[in-house]
């Protein structure tokens, strides 16, 4: 840290690198020019490397300038979130509920859901978040966690909300050709999903395992986000793994269809996991959840 130069010089910098000119940042910093070209100075200074090439008009970072841009554009993103968690966590007077889920979970289950909990707690507000590792927890400033696993969790109070059962969904176009061309899952085309952060989700490698299902490995189309998975699954590009909180809506519109006789229980499920002492309005939140999963 003893390293790190003045944050004003940081905050001037990118500002500068955001805006492109000095004259643009410094309208944006309500400073003058020459306080801009000067802060930029001392931050070479400090640097010890060009960070602007002034030999081209405009002038243009360099690819020095162009790291630490990166750097501070990021770092000062950062801090910024993180002043915006706290103001949330600590905010008076408002009557508040941060719940952390799966990408597939917010967008597929609770989100559509969310107007009927507000029908009846309108006063309450829910921030939804989803963690880039898909592995939601419980820290400081989350209420509720919903997650799905086999359970074993250790913090605060979990309870299983449903199980889920694993079935390949496609278009109904899709199926029924497939179908009507007697052509099985072992030559059907498949969509993946793939991540570093989804091993603890079942992969069509896991199902087909499970169903005793030889095919040759390799093939179709790979994801590493399940929402762009869904999209082309739906626009009839292959066949992929849905469960009931991802796909089980859009089967019961007639947007996806499953496969005959494909559901395979793999022992897991969605859970809930809450503080140990939970606020009022946490309780009426996990009450709502409660009553939704098991109306299905």
């Amino acid at each position: 840290m003893d390293h790190l130069p003045p944050l004003r010089l940081l905050v001037t910098f990118e500002a500068l690198s955001r805006h492109g000119s000095m004259r643009d940042a410094a309208a944006r910093l309500n400073v003058t020019q020459p306080a801009v070209s000067q802060a930029l100075r001392a931050l070479e200074d400090h640097v010890g490397v060009a960070l602007l090439d002034r030999r081209v008009r405009p002038a243009r970072l360099t690819d020095a300038g162009e790291m630490l841009s990166r750097a501070v554009r990021e770092g000062l993103g950062r801090i910024a979130a993180t002043l915006e968690d706290i103001r949330a966590l600590y905010a008076m007077g408002e009557r508040q509920v941060t719940v952390s889920c799966t990408v597939g979970m917010a967008t597929y289950w609770l989100m559509p859901r969310l107007p009927l909990f507000y029908a009846t707690c309108p006063d309450v507000t829910v921030n939804v978040q989803a963690p880039a590792t898909d592995l939601p927890v419980l820290t400081p400033g989350i209420d509720v966690a919903l997650r799905y696993g086999s359970g074993g969790w250790r913090e605060g109070q979990t309870e299983k909300l449903f199980s889920e059962l694993v079935c390949p969904v496609g278009a109904p176009a899709l199926v029924a050709r497939l179908l009507a061309d007697g052509t099985g899952l072992d030559q059907a085309p498949l969509i993946h999903v793939r991540s570093p952060h989804n091993a603890h989700w079942a992969g069509w490698e896991d199902y087909l395992l499970a169903r005793g299902i030889l095919r040759p490995r390799g093939g179709g189309q790979v994801f590493n986000n399940y929402v762009q998975a869904a999209q082309a699954v739906y626009d009839g590009r292959g066949l992929m793994l849905g469960w009931r909180s991802i796909t089980g809506q859009a089967e019961r519109d007639g947007a996806l269809r499953a496969w005959p006789e494909g559901a395979l229980d793999l022992g897991t499920g969605y859970f809930v996991t809450t503080p140990s002492t939970p606020s009022q309005d946490t309780r009426l939140f996990l009450d709502w959840v409660r009553a939704e999963a098991a109306a299905g």
